[in-house]
């Protein structure tokens, strides 16, 4: 297919729910990145494509010159959408790593042919296909149904857990051990969730988002393979043109708390998070991993921290947040991006390459696409990329949702187990599942 699509502005706002369920719920290889029900700010995109080779993806040059063609208003107009999983990552990365273990593709990438933009902000609808197909979408999209609410998930059978709460437990202290004995300063100790049993992943999307909104929501799917997402974390920014043009950001989560039941004791619940000696310390030891990592494809001296260790609310947790960029060297493509920075820092620990084999050892088990990220990468050089985090894995017949959290050495065992099924609940309980006794 061409590498240029056709454009056009839709002057008519769309509820985008509405516009997914009447044009590509059904298609075979479709995706939503999704800024979240009612949102007053930002970007969704949406649209189909086809299965396309990631080295073609992450060949694009990301560091590219600013421009006055419409990028600087829309910042994705074509590319590919997808996702990169973290096990064959962590290989290129030099360390151990379970690779092919559980059915989904590590790298899945769809070429975009049809691609709606949704600018909430200012409530325009944009929309690029082939020239021969523009009338016809742009005729459909107008005049696109409401979008049915999601059914309630049909009864609560009980997830299956890669480890019980006393095995994480015990994981939990082993991992200090790692730290005493000075292998590492933080660990990012994951699990797994399964759910035996056939997925709609169009409904169970629905009941995701509309429990959990996120900025940075997603539903990709490619034949039996689909991915959900309520993710809250943004991995990779690069704007294609404009001020911004070359600059990569990244905002690493570290540090959770619940919500509470009311006004003053959630207010605590943030004030305990934002004051956290343990909470901090992880938080800042990410941010320095995270410099450390951008300096090796950005312009010396132009890596800093534009935040640190702010507090973010959504509908299930307050997290703590810090916002780290720097300017990529002129020629960096996407593939020298993440081979600096991925694996994720904040999905790993500190020192990076030595967490990884740790953690390894400790799983004993693949992560899949759990941990890696997606998102979308323009053929102008711009991205966003999520983490895969509060997210479903959909098979064929089965799903899983991976949990996880940072260890340090004043971690507690008990805490640690609580915080991961509060991460693991919402998605479970889009698939009608529950969290095993314990969790």
């Amino acid at each position: 297919m061409s590498e240029t699509l056709a454009a056009a502005r839709i002057a008519q706002w769309v509820d985008p729910a509405s516009v997914f369920a009447t044009l590509f719920a059904q298609e075979p290889h479709a995706f939503w990145l999704d800024a979240g029900p009612g949102a007053a700010a930002g970007w969704s995109w949406m649209g189909s494509g086809t299965p396309d080779d990631p080295a073609r993806a992450t060949a694009t040059v990301c560091s590219g010159e600013s421009g006055d063609d419409g990028r600087r208003e829309i910042p994705f107009r074509g590319g590919w959408v997808g996702w990169t999983g973290y096990d064959d990552a962590a290989a290129r990365a030099g360390a151990p790593s379970f690779r092919d273990a559980d059915g989904v593709p590590q790298d899945l990438w769809l070429r975009v042919n049809r691609l709606v933009a949704f600018e909430h902000d200012t409530q325009r609808i944009h929309v690029f296909t082939s020239s021969d197909d523009l009338p016809g979408l742009a005729a459909a999209l107008t005049a696109a149904a409401a979008a049915p609410e999601p059914p309630v998930a049909l009864g609560r059978a009980l997830a299956s857990a890669r480890h019980t709460p006393d095995e994480y437990a015990g994981l939990i202290e082993r991992c200090r051990d790692a730290i005493r004995e000075g292998d590492a300063y933080q660990l990012c100790l994951t699990t797994r969730f399964e759910v035996a049993a056939s997925v709609d992943p169009v409904e169970a999307y629905g009941r995701l988002r509309r429990a959990t909104p996120a900025h940075h929501g997603g539903f990709l799917r490619s034949g039996e393979i689909a991915l959900l997402s309520a993710s809250p974390e943004r991995f990779l920014h690069v704007a294609p043109s404009g001020d911004g043009a070359g600059i990569v950001r990244t905002r690493p989560i570290k540090g959770t708390r619940p919500r509470g039941a009311d006004p003053a004791s959630d207010a605590a619940l943030a004030h305990e998070l934002r004051a956290s000696e343990k909470e901090r310390a992880e938080n800042v030891m990410i941010v320095d991993l995270m410099r450390n990592d951008l300096s090796r494809v950005c312009l010396p001296g132009t890596v800093g921290v534009d935040a640190l260790l702010e507090v973010e609310s959504y509908p299930a947790v307050h997290q703590l947040v810090s916002t780290v960029s720097g300017r990529l060297v002129p020629g960096t493509t996407v593939g020298d991006l993440l081979e600096a920075t991925f694996p994720a820092g904040s999905m790993t620990g500190a020192p990076k390459l030595s967490a990884m084999t740790i953690l390894h050892g400790l799983e004993a088990a693949p992560r899949g696409v759990f941990s890696g990220c997606f998102g979308w990468i323009g053929d102008d050089g711009g991205l966003d990329l999520a983490m895969v985090i509060r997210s479903i894995v959909v098979r064929r017949d089965s799903a899983y949702v991976g949990a996880g959290g940072g260890i340090t050495w004043r971690s507690d065992a008990a805490a640690e187990v609580a915080e991961v099924g509060i991460k693991a609940r919402a998605p479970l309980a889009a698939l009608g599942a529950a969290l095993p006794p314990g969790w």
